[in-house]
């Protein structure tokens, strides 16, 4: 090695990622590079990996787009009176982020695109619009879905099969350069928030691949913890788990903590890390920075809306925000548990005694609750369906947050991200479920009730003003038990065996937990009501139809649908005529404790004065010290509601 070479290597050996100094900069031994190896084998074998005739299919609908949106601004250019020179020179360019942008993108996955145009071409007409109708015309362009009130203001649709979600971006330029740096700063002069957050995702793309040490070490042990996400049930957003740019950012921070670490070591450090993590002190990659453009940045000393995050996961990029503003108390303590179940699992892999597979067994979310919520979405068709569903699951963490409100922390939550289809339905049917269960190591009096049924009301009113509403798009919220669970969503349409008690007692994570039917007494039985058993079956078109984003619902539309009677393909129709009016009725119901596992973390570290968390040097010094934790109650809004009675444990 040459004396530059050796310069370089000492240089990057110096190098410090980071807010702090990292845990360890220990190299990989010869067993770390053994699981490394064995890790990248599973993640081949899963499918993690895209084809090479699958990325040049993406490279190629990437230029296919970008022809568009340049023909689309030359149009506006030329109708708008500008000279011939600047017809010619007007330009649009289209940038990539999210898990394309990070290189680690898989089969079938969405590419995250922005397009950015000149200052006089506008999202709300220009883009949501005329852009719009060009798209709708297109023959390799499908289910076009416009979602112009989303926080980030997105165009939805399928380009040769290929998803897109297509954001737009007016700077304050009146030419675009093909070669523009979206990372300067200059590109935030006056534009408005929107604009900001619309430009973030690119923005916090690069700054993350800049502020790790190594990018393939990153890469693969980012493909393995999403994987390992989704197969545990808390890769979601909108649900108010993590979403990809969430994973990417506590990955990243793990990355600069140990900077030499081989994947096997990163996936092993990550869970030990998060699992001893003291929540709300801030994950962040680099400091946040005030700048004189003035827009707002995440600062809990300043915004008391900060102080009330539960999780915060700051981008890197300004302005720096909190990319997990959707995590509430339910779902962080589904995510601590599952940190610590990664956790055991790392330990057991270290010591030879699993395999990687153990790591990535899906959750068994049926057999985890002895009660769940189920939420059925109906419409008339699998186009409604699409745009319905969309909506309803976005405003499912509002229930969560309702019901965490509504029973001052006592009832908790788990909202599932996965949705289920009863493909025996007539309509256009989909399903989602929230597991329930009182609050573990809180001691209830017998035959205690929470009222849920005005928390459910006050959910699906919201849900039902929706802007875009058709009549056929139905909600209905109903309490199942365990063992009512509709078969639709297990695996081959039947649900699991239940394991022997040796079995439960070994492994505790897959037992099924159900109580012995044989063993309830006939009171028991006589107050248990039956589940759904449904018959219908449903039909897709093969051709997606579009969605104008300029059919907005009066006031009065909404009205006269709270008030008429339900269109034909309605709920009660998919539910073969049953009155499903009755579902939502009071039930006795005994919530138990799921196993003897006790609460996870849920305490809220902050100072006496409402001041912003420590620096996350004062957590390093202690990681390896075990937390004592608190519970949460949140203010009491006393509702009627589903009536379900609590049953202290012995």
């Amino acid at each position: 090695m040459g004396s530059s070479e050796v310069g370089i290597a000492a240089a990057q050996a110096t190098r410090h990622f980071g807010v702090t100094k990292p845990i360890s900069t220990s190299g990989p031994t010869e067993a770390d590079q053994q699981r490394t190896a064995e890790l990248d084998k599973f993640l081949v074998a899963a499918g993690l990996y895209q084809s090479t005739d699958e990325a040049a299919r993406r490279e190629e609908v990437l230029g296919l787009l970008d022809q568009i949106v340049k023909g689309w601004v030359k149009q506006l250019t030329r109708q708008r009176g500008y000279t011939d020179q600047m017809v010619e020179e007007a330009n649009a360019v289209i940038f990539t982020f999210g898990s394309y942008r990070l290189g680690v993108n898989g089969p079938g996955a969405d590419i995250d695109t922005l397009c950015v145009g000149p200052s006089y071409v506008n999202r709300e007409e220009d883009f949501f619009i005329i852009l719009h109708d060009i798209l709708a015309k297109r023959e390799e362009v499908t289910e076009l879905q416009p979602v112009p009130d989303a926080h980030v203001p997105v165009m939805k649709f399928k380009f040769n099969g290929i998803s897109i979600d297509l954001l737009y971006a007016s700077i304050s330029l009146l030419v675009v350069p093909e070669d523009l740096d979206i990372s300067h700063g200059s590109v935030l002069y006056n534009v408005d928030e929107p604009t900001v957050r619309s430009l973030n995702g690119c923005r916090v793309a690069d700054q993350i691949l800049r502020l790790v040490p190594n990018i393939e070490n990153f890469r693969t042990t980012l493909r393995c913890l999403k994987l390992w996400a989704k197969r545990r049930g808390v890769y979601s957003n909108v649900t108010g788990f993590l979403g990809g740019v969430n994973w990417a950012l506590l990955v990243a921070r793990v990355c600069q903590l140990y900077p030499n670490a081989a994947p096997s070591m990163l996936v092993s450090r990550f869970f030990r890390v998060y699992t001893q993590w003291r929540w709300p002190n801030p994950v962040m990659l680099c400091s946040i920075e005030e700048d004189e453009l003035g827009f707002p940045v995440w600062d809990p000393r300043k915004n008391p809306r900060d102080r009330t995050h539960q999780m915060p996961i700051i981008t890197p990029a300004y302005p720096c925000m909190n990319s997990s503003y959707n995590v509430s108390t339910s779902t962080l303590r589904v995510m601590n548990e599952q940190f610590q179940f990664g956790n055991k699992i790392c330990e057991e892999i270290e010591l030879n005694k699993t395999t990687w597979s153990a790591l990535f067994e899906p959750y068994l979310f049926f057999e985890a609750y002895k009660n769940y919520l189920q939420v059925d979405i109906v419409a008339t068709d699998a186009d409604d369906l699409r745009i319905w569903k969309g909506w309803v699951e976005s405003r499912l963490r509002q229930l969560t947050l309702k019901i965490e409100r509504d029973t001052c922390g006592m009832l908790q939550c788990h909202p599932y991200p996965n949705e289920y289809v009863d493909a025996s339905r007539r309509c256009a049917h989909c399903a989602f479920f929230m597991g329930l269960q009182r609050k573990q190591g809180i001691r209830v009096q017998e035959g205690q009730q929470f009222d849920i049924r005005g928390t459910v009301d006050e959910f699906k009113h919201s849900v039902n003003m929706y802007m875009f509403w058709k009549p056929g798009m139905e909600i209905n919220v109903s309490h199942v038990r365990r063992k009512q669970i509709p078969s639709f969503v297990f695996p081959g349409g039947s649900r699991r065996s239940r394991p022997s008690k040796t079995t439960a007692l070994r492994d505790p994570e897959r037992a099924y937990v159900a109580e012995e039917q044989n063993s309830e007494s006939s009171e028991r039985r006589h107050k248990r009501k039956t589940g759904f058993d449904d018959e219908d079956t449903s039909s897709s078109p093969e051709k997606r139809a579009s969605v104008s984003p300029n059919h907005s619902r009066s006031s009065e539309e909404i009205k006269a649908k709270e008030s008429s009677e339900k269109p034909l393909r309605s709920v009660q129709d998919c539910f073969n005529g049953r009155n499903v009016s009755n579902i939502c009725e009071a039930a006795d119901v005994n919530l138990h404790t799921m196993g003897n596992d006790a609460d996870p973390a849920e305490e809220i570290v902050k100072g006496s004065d409402g001041s912003a968390p420590e620096q996350q040097s004062g957590f390093i010094d202690e990681l390896e010290k075990e937390n004592t934790h608190g519970g949460i109650n949140s203010e009491s809004v006393q509702k009627p509601v589903i009536s379900l009675s609590l049953t202290s444990i012995a």
